[in-house]
């Protein structure tokens, strides 16, 4: 049992016990409260370069199995828990939480104080931070310059968007999902209704998209701060009008920012499968399931074309917009859930229906 530090660039050092690969890993250190989902948690895209830090005290229990993985390579740089399960117990597991690290080099760290951790974030925000091997040589002040002095990454969705464009074929309506850090989550609940799906790079130009002739557009989810994302907003920017479009967490942030509206850093994020949203229009509450570090500005829709749709009842920050005009809506959450309740699930039927509408439209006007 090798031990390992944690250490905070504000001078915090936590003990624990290493586990997963033996590899030293520097990143965010964030939380997420959910008490299930830790395969779909450690496998999204919208965690790159980030150490996780997962608030329900054991992980592990259920091992890990060949379905609930959202992307094919973790972009993760660390897994935080309080108690590591070695042996789990459950009839789909192929592998050990553990095993399963150590495959794709992420090291994680067990035995620490992960409450006292997450009061630190929700007092100080997301830190940046080192996993490293426990050793007498190890210089603390050293280390701690040195994450201070660390920039913040800037190009996340370079890193986990596709290379090329692929299909996933289908019989129903032509899908352009733009991929900024896309769950499977989202290709998954598309498949299911029958969509014939092209997944795209994020630096797709407009033209090219449009070339293909969509019924609508996805937007998907993503990490990092939208304002890095300059390539996206301006394909947004240049759609906007000649498609139905549905944004889903950062694909909802770059849309608002291509209507003219601006975002902000939260303290220390929504991450977890328990938000409750508000659904201005009906009323209705659902829980959802998040991950994201920046919202968007409620008071700066005042100079767009955007209506605001949803707010989160815990702070009341944005979760939803649409469009004025044209046949376009957002969210800040995720409706396929992975982790997390399918509460809002219904809305990938909403846009099926807008774009079937917008179809019958142009069906008329022909």
């Amino acid at each position: 049992m090798k031990k390992r530090y944690l250490i905070l660039e504000d001078g915090t050092v936590f003990h624990g016990t290493a586990f997963g690969s033996e590899k030293e890993s520097q990143g965010e250190v964030v939380f997420t409260t959910g008490m299930t989902g830790y395969q779909e948690t450690l496998s999204d895209p919208s965690f790159y370069g980030q150490i996780v830090t997962l608030t329900y005290p054991l992980i592990g229990n259920y091992g890990i199995n060949r379905d609930d993985f959202e992307s094919i390579t973790p972009a993760i740089r660390g897994f935080v828990v309080r108690e590591l399960a070695e042996q789990p117990s459950n009839w789909r597991s192929d592998m050990t939480l553990h095993d399963y690290l150590a495959s794709q080099n992420i090291p994680g760290i067990e035995g620490i104080d992960t409450r006292k951790l997450t009061r630190i974030i929700r007092s100080k925000g997301a830190v940046r931070a080192i996993l490293t091997a426990a050793d007498t040589e190890v210089n603390i002040d050293d280390i701690v310059a040195q994450l201070q002095a660390t920039p913040l990454i800037t190009h996340h969705v370079k890193e986990v968007s596709p290379k090329a464009a692929y299909p996933s074929p289908g019989r129903g309506k032509r899908v352009v999902l733009i991929d900024f850090g896309m769950k499977h989550g989202i290709l998954r609940e598309l498949n299911k209704r029958d969509c014939d799906v092209l997944v795209v790079p994020y630096n797709t130009p407009a033209e090219r998209i449009l070339a293909w002739h969509p019924d609508g557009i996805m937007l998907s989810n993503g990490p990092g701060n939208p304002e890095d994302v300059t390539e996206g907003i301006e394909t947004i920017k240049n759609l906007i009008g000649k498609v139905p479009m549905f944004g889903i967490c950062l694909g909802h942030q770059l849309f608002s920012l291509a209507c003219g509206a601006t975002s902000f850093k939260l303290p220390f994020g929504h991450r977890g499968g328990n938000h409750p949203v508000k659904d201005l229009r009906t009323g209705r509450t659902d829980l959802t399931s998040q991950n994201h570090g920046y919202a968007i500005d409620i008071d700066s829709l005042k100079n767009t074309d955007l209506e605001l749709t949803h707010i989160a009842l815990n702070d009341g920050t944005c979760e939803g917009v649409r469009h004025k005009t044209y046949p376009i809506f957002t969210v800040q959450y995720h409706p396929e859930a992975s982790p997390g309740p399918e509460d809002s699930n219904h809305l990938f039927d909403e846009f099926i229906e807008m774009m079937e509408k917008e179809a019958a439209k142009e069906k008329q006007h022909a």
